[in-house]
């Protein structure tokens, strides 16, 4: 999620948090969000739920068509060529360096976030992540995009991730575009953190594909859909840009239009007793480090109707929730990098995964944003962003 997408999301909460103090070390992102939260940009918020409310157009459809707006054409600069294609028919935009190499270069797959509803690799943030990570790491990038939500629905956007994932691992592609294939990842942010964690567990366990990730990165990576009462969702209604409640909204955006689902996720009692087993992968009492959980009692999620698991089994699916992953489907799993962001309902998700791969052995290099908030990665032009990327960079320069 960058800067366009997250604003309008926050519109809804500004008139709220003016008025309500915050911890002070959130004070800088906070002014930042105030700088840049635009007239402009509470019209779209409130014409996307006019919209929604009056039947004429799905919020989310609404907000992704004002997002189009800051979509850029493929254009090549000085030192990077970017051309539209498909892989396998999922559309994807590739960047590849122009000065020349002796050697074959590294190959990053990335997925953009959005919530499963939003975003585009054609989006101008994500459009110059891209240019940067191709320049500087003398790669060829691949930005991929997928099926968005309300129109299509879990397995949908794992299933094309996928799809153009196994494409570009193809010998015969790789080669094409002088990617060596001992030094190929996979990265995304939010969402696309999903997909990335995602589709990296399938690809561990796919004996048609010999090429093999030597990377992870997940930018604050959304992991699991089945407690929606971890503390960084206890915290959250004071988090910039994201909260609970938008959460909710997302995830079940990916598995449904139906809106008893996210009505059953802000009460957390969605899981059905028959998947009660499945909760000790997302048991934060056991996975999260101590000063994350500020002296916070572990209540197991009330159980849900199986009704609503029966209708939408995707909440409960590894594909969508990684960290439902058994150990041993982890303990395979390649050199991974994790961001997490201290003000992010996400937070927990991420420091959650650490903890499971490291227990199995997996060499994690973990960064945490004491002053972070989500969608900070993508904020093109500010120190936090900077930072953030910097560090991202310089892991993939050594790892990949």
């Amino acid at each position: 999620m960058g800067r366009t997408i997250l604003l309008l999301m926050t519109v809804v909460l500004v008139a709220y948090y003016v008025y309500t103090p915050l911890p002070g070390d959130i004070e800088e992102p906070w002014k930042l969000i105030l700088e840049i939260t635009t007239g402009n940009l509470e019209l779209s918020y409130q014409e996307a739920s006019l919209a929604e409310l009056l039947g004429i157009s799905h919020f989310m459809s609404t907000i992704h068509l004002f997002s189009r707006f800051q979509e850029v054409p493929a254009t090549s600069d000085e030192n990077v060529t970017v051309i539209d294609t498909a892989f396998n028919s999922v559309p994807v935009r590739i960047y590849m360096p122009k000065r020349k190499s002796e050697t074959l270069r590294r190959g990053l797959f990335y997925i953009h976030g959005g919530g499963w509803c939003l975003g585009s690799a054609a989006l101008s943030m994500y459009d110059l992540l891209a240019r940067q990570t191709a320049d500087r790491l003398d790669a060829i990038v691949v930005s991929t995009d997928y099926g968005l939500a309300p129109k299509y629905h879990f397995p949908r956007q794992f299933e094309d991730v996928y799809s153009a994932l196994r494409w570009f691992l193809q010998e015969d592609i790789l080669e094409r575009y002088g990617v060596d294939p001992r030094r190929v990842g996979v990265a995304g942010d939010s969402a696309g953190g999903n997909l990335a964690a995602a589709v990296t567990q399938q690809l561990i366990q796919d004996p048609d594909v010999k090429t093999k990730l030597k990377v992870q990165a997940l930018i604050y990576p959304a992991l699991q859909a089945l407690d929606i009462n971890l503390p960084s969702y206890q915290e959250g209604s004071y988090f910039p840009l994201l909260t609970p409640s938008v959460m909710a909204r997302f995830w079940s955006e990916y598995f449904t239009t139906d809106r008893t689902l996210e009505k059953a996720m802000l009460l957390n009692q969605h899981v059905p007793l028959e998947s009660s087993h499945l909760l000790q992968f997302v048991n934060w009492s056991s996975l999260l480090p101590e000063r994350y959980k500020k002296g916070r009692v572990y209540k197991s999620p009330t159980p849900g109707s199986s009704e609503l698991s029966k209708k939408y089994p995707g909440f409960l699916d590894v594909k969508a929730c990684p960290l439902l992953a058994n150990d041993n489907t982890l303990s395979h799993l390649p050199l991974t990098y994790i961001i997490t962001c201290q003000y992010d309902v996400l937070r927990d998700d991420g420091l959650m995964y650490v903890t499971r791969l490291q227990n199995v052995g997996v060499q994690v290099t973990h960064h945490h944003i004491e002053n972070g908030f989500h969608g900070a990665f993508t904020l093109h032009g500010y120190k936090i962003a900077h930072k953030m990327q910097n560090q991202y960079l310089s892991w993939l320069m050594k790892n990949l």
